[in-house]
Parts: C-alpha cells; structure tokens; sequence
C-alpha cells in the first residue's frame, strides 16, 4: 500500500467522509449509525436521516471514529467510541458486555473497494490504539466476524475481520458464536 494517513473525523474532514460512504451511506444507508440507534429508528433512517444524524453528531464536535486516507483519497473508516455510545452492542445476546471495565468498542469498519486486502484494516486498527491511548482509554474491544471456512461476502464483514485484529496485537477474550469472537486490546 502506498502512503497512508489516518485522521479523527472532525466537521472539516465531513466531506471526506462523505465521499468515502457514497450516496448509498457505505451500506444501505447505514452511515454507521446501525449500532447508535434501535433497530426501528435504524430502519426508519436508512439513507438520509441516518446521514444528517451522523453529520450533527459530528458537527457538535463528536469524533465517531477515524479517515484512513491512501495518497491524499478517503480510502476507510473505523468507529471507535466508548461501548455506551453503542446502546445496540448491549441489546445483542452475542456481544453484550463481558465484563463492566470501560471499554472503547470498534465496531465498524468501511474500505473502499480497490483499497481492501492491502492491510488498511490493520493501519485503522493501530490509529484506534494510538487514539484511545490519547484519549485516556486502556482498552480496545472489538466485535469480529471469523468465518468458519474462511470466507464471507464483504457486506458481511462491517465489523472487521479476526485475523486482522490479532494482527494488529488484540486477542481474543470471549466468545458466544463459533464465528464471532470479541476480542481486546489493553493499552499498557
């Protein structure tokens, strides 16, 4: 991969961000509000209103997460919030919290197509540590998929990959699916 940069998603980088989740908002409308949100205020706000519902998030000086930008192009994303910023991460049977230590979730990701397989995962992996260790944070917890033969369609892989968590020095500490672990990182 040629020359990264990875930035906090500030108002003036919003445009990035939209030009990086296109006119469909990444997936379906999500523009990363899936796990913010009910599921019916989800459904409800698919497209446009789950935009301008990031977009004022951001506006008031919310950083929802990190830009990865790939010579100067908005190339990926990954959220990355304290785990109560997610309320739809405690509703899931299978990543309810593990335990009541105060954790940063990450729990989306989003790289532009010709962009994938080139390690960018990974390089948003690193900046979320650098950032919570920034923000005071001691611990990275994120919500892989692991598929048992390997493989999975793309739309399916919103919350990362395992192997590029452990790549990226977290590991694994619980599990309540045969393919979806929940694994950490501690800031030491």
């Amino acid at each position: 991969m040629t020359a990264t940069e990875i930035h906090p998603l500030t108002p003036e980088r919003w445009p990035d961000f939209e030009a990086l989740f296109g006119p469909r908002g990444a997936c379906a409308g999500c523009w990363c509000m899936f796990w913010k949100l009910s599921r019916k205020e989800f459904d409800a706000g698919k497209g446009e209103p789950n935009r301008f519902a990031m977009q004022a998030r951001v506006a008031v000086g919310e950083v929802p997460g990190l830009l990865a930008y790939v010579d100067g192009v908005p190339a990926g994303w990954i959220a990355l919030e304290p785990r109560r910023a997610y309320p739809g991460l405690a509703r899931s049977r299978i990543l309810a919290a593990l335990d009541d230590r105060p954790v940063w979730s990450l729990p989306c990701f989003f790289v532009e197509r010709k962009f994938r397989r080139q390690g960018l995962s990974v390089a948003l992996l690193q900046a979320a540590i650098r950032h919570v260790a920034q923000q005071g944070g001691t611990i990275l917890e994120g919500y892989p998929v692991e598929p048992a033969d390997g493989k999975a369609p793309p739309v399916f892989l919103f919350t990362g990959v395992a192997s590029a968590f452990r790549r990226a020095g977290f590991v694994e500490a619980g599990r309540r699916s045969p393919t979806r672990p929940i694994m950490r990182y501690t800031i030491r």
